[in-house]
């Protein structure tokens, strides 16, 4: 899009020149018209300079408490009467993500030239995905925005209130593990060497557990350190292109639902996700079969996605959402017994809310009893880590005790 310099003047009269993207000069002179008292001339920009604004947009990330919260904000606003563009135009302002101001200056230039919101939205996927335009596009068909950005602002919360839930369960086993790395090439890196030399000069012959640490100081502090990690790089590289392929990316996310410890926990979450959002759709007005469409691309999982686009063609026979779920033994019996009660009394969307906060609560609940097992679990492994290293340096000492005795 190209970018404009005009000169302006605001409500106290004074004159300053402002950058922004429009289509053309006289969208620019729009835009900004509802921004200053006075335009005068537009001119397209031909600067070469860097534009460290339009870097750090680039560079920025989105996150889903942005989201909601701009959400909340546009609600709130909306309800109270006031001026789509002039919505956009406060919020952007505002707005404290580079990526989304931007996007938020386009759209409100976008929707004073007659677009609608949820178009304008939808040229923007970095900020709004079609989640958030499918359920914004209902809002304005039905006349309820508001309405609706207030269920995005909750979806969107609960979501980031998952997210989290799900990350502190790994934060304290990944400390601990980076934890575990750097003692480790601390110790052998700098500290085995010192013993290794003080044997040398005593002339101990080092036991099997002494010599094979020697060895690895040896490795580490050498050129062949670039093997192993080579190695580990390639096995990377491979997994990723490997998940990148059907099969892949099939065989992979069904041992993430039944692994140890963690596939529970995957499953709840998926469940959650799904009833969450599948619930928030269809009761926002969004027909069942887009809201399976969208579900499906935003599940995070091949073989959830499979199952939901089992039951979208379950539902366009005339069946039942519960029984395709079902067929693919992806979702908890419970789950499903719960979504079938709500296909049989035509409250699907209030019982799939109810769902999700059912394993909402099941899952923070997973998460501390998985928190509170691999925390003495990554200790041990800690301590014996370190008590390995200590007794390989040791045990020379020891041999050369009873030498001497």
């Amino acid at each position: 899009m190209p970018t404009f310099i005009a000169e302006v003047r605001d409500t106290r009269g004074n004159a300053k020149k402002e950058k922004i993207e429009a289509n053309s000069p006289e969208q620019a002179r729009t835009i900004l018209q509802n921004r200053y008292a006075s335009v005068g001339a537009v001119k397209k920009s031909f600067s070469l300079d860097v534009d460290f604004s339009e870097l750090n947009a680039a560079f920025s990330k989105l996150t889903i408490k942005d989201k909601a919260v701009f959400s909340r904000q546009f609600a709130a606003m909306v309800n109270a009467g006031v001026a789509m563009v002039r919505c956009l135009g406060v919020l952007s302002e505002q707005c404290p993500n580079p990526k989304l101001k931007k996007a938020l200056l386009a759209i409100s230039g976008e929707v004073q030239q007659g677009t609608s919101l949820s178009d304008s939205m939808r040229k923007h996927p970095d900020c709004f995905d079609t989640l958030y335009v499918s359920m914004v596009q209902a809002g304005e068909v039905g006349g309820v925005l508001d309405e609706v950005l207030n269920r995005l602002a909750k979806v969107l919360e609960d979501m980031a209130r998952l997210k989290n839930q799900v990350k502190s369960a790994m934060a304290y086993p990944v400390t601990v593990g980076v934890l575990a790395i750097i003692i480790f090439l601390g110790m052998t890196i700098f500290l085995i060497p010192i013993f290794e030399g003080i044997f040398k000069d005593l002339d101990v012959e080092l036991p099997a557990l002494t010599q094979f640490m020697v060895n690895i100081s040896n490795l580490l502090r050498s050129w062949k350190v670039i093997i192993p990690i080579a190695i580990i790089i390639a096995v990377v590289t491979a997994f990723r292109l490997y998940y990148k392929t059907t099969v892949g990316r099939l065989q992979i996310d069904g041992f993430l639902l039944k692994m140890p410890l963690f596939g529970d926990l995957n499953q709840k979450v998926a469940v959650a996700r799904f009833c969450r959002i599948f619930g928030t759709l269809t009761r926002s007005g969004v027909p069942i079969l887009s809201s399976m469409d969208i579900v499906r691309d935003i599940s995070g999982n091949q073989v959830i996605a499979n199952a939901i686009e089992s039951a979208k063609l379950e539902i366009q026979q005339g069946g039942m959402i519960s029984l395709a779920f079902q067929k693919e033994q992806v979702f908890p019996l419970l789950a499903i017994q719960m979504i079938s009660i709500g296909e049989e009394t035509g409250e699907l969307d209030s019982m799939m809310m109810k769902v999700a906060e059912f394993y909402e609560d099941e899952v923070e609940q997973a998460v501390k009893a998985l928190t509170s097992l691999i925390e003495p679990i990554m200790m041990v492994l800690l301590a014996v880590m370190v008590a390995v290293i200590l007794l390989s340096m040791y045990l020379p000492l020891f041999k050369l005790y009873d030498a001497m005795g």
